[in-house]
């Protein structure tokens, strides 16, 4: 049966642009379309997070299954860098030295905390391809297929060097999913709900690191190979039910439209709002059609050297560097936090106790950003979040210093602190970081701009990452928590940034932030700047384009 949105005809006369066509049927007018997006853009204002919860919970469930492709990322980010202080773990990979007894070098550390992250990097390339050719679906479905095989590889590596071999493949459907579900969850859900459903991507790298930490606090109980193979194994839990339910996912409506396929893109939103009426539909896909059509109109294309071009580059711009500041803030320093609080001098099995109660801190934080999310603006979390973080760091340098003169209370109250530091990175950086980036990018240019920025993600991780074991590992620099005096200024740098660079996007929709980046508004003014309801055909005569 033919869409109720294509069976519209065409009545009047046709303007510079005569008619917009939906798929191989018949084409309404631009005037209809502009109507019809102008009353969705009313709507979707006026819902309340309830109301929207309501309508869109399909569309919710299906962004958080989506979402939970990162815990798989997120329990191995944790893994080695924990499992660097199992003790089976550096006795079956290590090498024995009579001052700090079995230890695996820096060198082997760095690698092999990287090679996900070098395989991720690949990844995100070769998923920006598949996404423009398959779409969200079929891509997420191929990569979880993929991941079964290679879990394998990591769990019963002989040596250091098949370890890391199998990390390195296995970031790379890692990296794939790194940018998906973010941008997939940006794009399946409406305007009053975006903001939580992106920042609950950060929630699940939170969950991945918590069941990480769980399962190695139990692995300290264990004995022999299998108190790391075990963990590795765990792995396998999560790929096969997200595949067995993502094969009924719908699409991405936004892609859908790109593609011009208009009447699959109108079930795909009657899928993810099933309560919601039918001219409700055919006024969101008119939202989609008028969006893309205002980026075709006024930006060069869809190419990667098109997100540096014209008003693509600021978005570009923001969206990596916000991306990057949860690597530049210290977020490297918790990957290693088992590790970390062992060199601290506190005991094995108190360092995993400390790193489930890091974690938990950390769920909590997100959690608790969705209320602040609710009262506050992207931007202003942000901002503060950085320079608080900063603080953060300088103290906990601080009480390094104290704890080398012999005080064992300085080095449990750097544990504590690291709690709090990760709580409020957790409540303002981690998760908001996804919502800003899913917010900035154009929708035509999204997959490679998040592409780009996932990119700066792991280029910093890498390089800081190769860095944290020697800084950390007694062998090596031991720099212990002396670790925040490297890290705070560079924090601070990332909040001069984000205060002067950094927009307000909230309650915005794509057609807004397009005009608004079109227009050049300064970032402090974002927050008060008035959309006209023609802002669009005035952006196209600015461009010297023919209105619709």
């Amino acid at each position: 049966m033919s869409s109720p949105h294509i069976e519209q005809v065409e009545t009047q006369e046709k303007p510079a642009y005569d008619h917009v066509e939906l798929g191989n049927e018949k084409a309404v007018t631009w005037d209809q379309v502009r109507a019809e997006a102008d009353r969705d853009e009313q709507w979707q204002h006026s819902l309340s997070i309830w109301q929207s919860l309501k309508i869109y919970k399909a569309a919710a469930g299906w962004s958080i299954l989506g979402s939970f492709c990162i815990i798989m990322e997120a329990y191995d980010t944790l893994l080695l860098g924990s499992l660097f202080a199992l003790p089976a773990f550096k006795e079956h990979f290590g090498d024995y030295s009579a001052k700090s007894g079995w230890q695996i070098s820096a060198a082997w550390q760095a690698g092999l905390q990287q090679g996900a992250n070098i395989g991720s990097f690949f990844g995100i390339i070769m998923g920006a391809f598949m996404v423009d050719k398959m779409g969200y679906k079929k891509t997420i479905l191929a990569n979880l297929v993929l991941m079964c095989p290679l879990i394998a590889l990591v769990t019963f590596a002989p040596n250091k060097g098949a370890l890391l071999a199998g990390e390195i493949l296995c970031g790379m459907p890692w990296g794939v999913f790194s940018t998906l579900a973010e941008a997939y969850a940006s794009e399946v859900c409406p305007l009053s709900l975006r903001g939580y459903l992106t920042t609950f991507v950060n929630l699940c790298w939170v969950m991945g690191h918590l069941v990480g930490a769980g399962i190695l606090r139990q692995a300290t109980n264990m004995t022999g190979i299998w108190s790391f193979r075990m963990p590795f194994m765990v792995q396998w839990a999560w790929p096969v039910p997200i595949f067995l339910a993502f094969l009924f996912a719908p699409e991405s409506p936004w892609w859908l439209v790109r593609k011009n396929k208009l009447d699959k893109a109108e079930r795909s939103v009657s899928r993810l709002a099933p309560a919601q009426e039918k001219d409700r539909v055919k006024d969101t896909i008119s939202t989609m059609i008028r969006t893309n059509e205002l980026e075709k109109d006024v930006s060069a294309g869809t190419s990667w050297i098109d997100c540096f071009r014209g008003t693509d580059l600021r978005r570009t711009e923001i969206s990596v560097i916000t991306w990057t500041c949860q690597i530049m803030c210290g977020l490297q320093f918790a990957n290693y936090s088992t590790y970390f609080f062992q060199q601290a001098g506190l005991a094995t099995t108190n360092s995993f106790n400390m790193t489930i109660g890091l974690y938990a801190a950390a769920f909590v934080g997100t959690v608790f950003s969705w209320f602040l999310l609710t009262w506050f603006g992207r931007r202003q979390i942000f901002v503060t979040g950085l320079f608080c973080l900063a603080v953060g760091q300088l103290l906990i340098g601080a009480l390094s210093v104290v704890a080398d003169h012999g005080s064992n209370g300085a080095r449990w109250a750097q544990a504590g602190l690291m709690i709090v530091w990760l709580f409020i990175y957790d409540m303002s950086v981690g998760p908001l970081a996804y919502t800003i980036v899913g917010e900035t990018s154009s929708t035509r240019l999204r997959n490679k701009t998040v592409a780009l920025s996932r990119m700066s993600y792991n280029v910093f991780s890498v390089c800081f990452g190769v860095l944290m074991p020697y800084m950390l590992n007694p062998t090596a620099w031991g720099w212990a928590g002396k670790i925040g005096f490297f890290w705070g200024p560079i924090c601070f740098l990332c909040f001069l940034w984000a205060y002067f660079r950094l927009p307000e996007m909230k309650g915005r929709s794509y057609y807004e932030i397009d005009i608004m980046f079109e227009r050049k508004i300064p970032a402090r003014k974002f927050k008060s700047t008035v959309v006209e309801r023609d802002a669009d055909e005035q952006t196209r005569a600015q461009h010297g384009v023919g209105a619709h």
